[in-house]
């Protein structure tokens, strides 16, 4: 289930990012390590994270996965093993919550789509996944809350 979408405009953030391009059904353990990887480096680097962690698709396809891991930081991004400097679009989005288990993200974002189709919008690339609640702060998948950003057209 989503809350209500709402559009808004994005402002441009630097980030902290890992780059992955992987199958789909790897997901789960590549992102562990990747954001292990990530919050380690910015730590120690001394610059954040100052936000959520998200994941950044630029580009999408049923099967491969090609995607940013990241976090917004506070300072350059000096590169370190994976870690590289990025950043989070300046963008006019939809927005909503999913509220639940990642199981139910793929369901999420067909709702927003749906919503963005049924009120005029035109998706477009990037997307991406803010996780303001989730393992890391919450044992009970039912209080997750991951934030979806579509880019309109």
């Amino acid at each position: 289930m989503i809350d209500h979408p709402e559009i808004i405009e994005t402002p441009e953030q630097q980030t902290a990012v890992i780059r992955l391009t992987i199958p789909r059904e790897q997901i789960r353990e590549a992102m562990g390590a990747g954001f292990a990887e990530l919050m380690a480096t910015v730590a120690a680097q001394g610059i954040g994270p100052i936000g959520p962690a998200f994941s950044l698709h630029r580009t999408m396809a049923p099967d491969i996965f090609d995607f940013e891991l990241g976090v917004p930081v506070s300072g350059p991004v000096r590169a370190e093993g994976r870690v590289r400097a990025s950043h989070l679009p300046a963008a006019r989005v939809a927005r909503t919550i999913h509220r639940g288990g990642y199981e139910g993200l793929a369901e999420a974002w067909d709702q927003l789509d749906g919503w963005m189709n049924a009120n005029g919008h035109t998706t477009a690339l990037p997307v991406w996944e803010r996780y303001l609640v989730g393992p890391s702060s919450e044992p009970d998948p039912a209080r997750w809350q991951t934030e979806l950003n579509h880019s309109i057209g």
